[in-house]
């Protein structure tokens, strides 16, 4: 059903909202989220709105109907505030956008807020919703949840529906939402999980995975793996394999998703986008099915290594960069960054980011990665362990 349109909120900063209402829709029902409001990111259709994309030019026509997570969350109690800014087509973890420009990061002002859910991340951190709606294809949930101190899920790929959210990549793209709390997430986890064993699993981290990271935040993440109880193991993961034929795959089906409507609309994308889109443009077939190759003997070595066990890692490689950070800085810091994040994506799994204590002042996260399925045991293994009440030496 199409929703009427709300009055326009005038004071809602333009860099976070593309939409902004009071609220934009109401909830559709009573439930458990009753009271909670979303900022949904603009890769979701919301009924009676265009989709964005986090490209003005692909503003179309009003969506008839809603995703149907947002259906889900507005039948559990939720209003939608607004529909919050991504990066373009999502194809970034940076967190600006060339058209609408960066968001506030308000836990860090003068460092960049992370993508490509930054809008709705930025909604959350800033006070503005309870429950920011992302998506994760490389870690675009879990980045800015970790460079604004915030929590955020990926969920395992397929186990919530996609129907109506706008693809990047859908051999990695899933729904995921980031919140100010664990009592929140878990809340909403309630609403839209299916059925899973939420059993506690055990922790295990692997020294040359959170080597990857800058020695600062990988020696904060290790003293946080080990006050958690983690142990040794070696994941035996040729990182660099994997990440590359992950990137190979992921460009071509971008470019499969965007490739044509991009030819026709020169200059719609801003040149970061732009140039990745470019790159994804020379992935032939062949290429992509040989990736593909690799990705399912990783995703197998991965299932294996984490049977029974939740992975312990730093969710970024860096703490989040400076806003006047230089493109060459960012793409290193960036590349180094999904080198970790790419472990759920190819595996299919559930992973969770959950803030650390500020490194320099500067908020970091910590990251547990489990197998497809495991998403309820993750976040019962965090309740367990007491993540959200410092009782093991953090002040979180």
């Amino acid at each position: 059903m199409t929703a009427a349109r709300a009055m326009p909120d005038p004071v809602a900063d333009n860099r976070v909202w593309r939409e902004r209402g009071t609220p934009l829709v109401p909830a559709s029902g009573d439930g458990p989220l009753s009271g909670h409001t979303v900022a949904v990111k603009d890769l979701y259709a919301v009924a009676g709105y265009p989709l964005g994309g986090g490209v003005p030019e692909f503003l179309g026509e009003p969506e008839h109907v809603h995703a149907a997570v947002v259906s889900q969350l507005l039948a559990s109690g939720a209003d939608v505030a607004g529909i919050a800014h991504t990066d373009e087509f999502a194809y970034s973890i940076t967190g600006g956008n060339g058209r609408y420009g960066m968001p506030i990061n308000p836990a860090a002002p003068q460092r960049i807020p992370g993508g490509s859910s930054s809008g709705s991340a930025v909604a959350v951190a800033g006070g503005e919703a309870t429950i920011g709606l992302g998506t994760d294809t490389a870690g675009s949930i879990r980045v800015p949840a970790a460079y604004q101190g915030l929590w955020g899920i990926r969920t395992s790929h397929g186990c919530i529906s996609t129907t109506g959210v706008l693809p990047l990549a859908e051999s990695f793209d899933t729904v995921g939402w980031i919140t100010r709390d664990l009592e929140t997430l878990r809340a909403v986890a309630e609403c839209l999980l299916p059925e899973q064993d939420a059993a506690p699993a055990e922790l295990v981290v692997d020294r040359s995975l959170c080597a990857v990271a800058d020695d600062e935040l990988a020696a904060v993440s290790l003293d946080a793996a080990a006050r958690l109880g983690a142990v040794d193991h070696d994941m035996n993961a040729d990182l660099d394999g994997w990440f590359s034929a992950f990137r190979v795959v992921q460009a071509f089906e971008a470019w499969r998703n965007h490739g044509e409507w991009i030819t026709l609309h020169p200059g719609a994308l801003e040149s970061e986008v732009a140039q990745r889109f470019e790159v994804a443009s020379t992935v032939t077939t062949e290429q992509a099915n040989d990736a593909r190759g690799v990705l399912r003997e990783a995703a197998d070595a991965l299932r294996a290594a984490l049977s029974g066990r939740i992975l312990v890692l730093p969710t970024t490689a860096t703490l989040a960069p400076p806003r006047t950070a230089l493109a060459g800085a960012l793409e290193s810091g960036r590349a180094r960054t999904l080198h970790l994040t790419c472990l759920a994506s190819i595996v299919g799994g559930p992973a969770v980011s959950f803030p650390l204590p500020g490194v320099r002042g500067i908020p970091s996260g910590l990251c547990l990665v489990g197998a497809a399925g495991m998403d309820r045991s993750l976040l019962s293994t965090i309740a367990e362990k007491g993540c959200d009440t410092g009782h093991f030496g953090f002040p979180w």
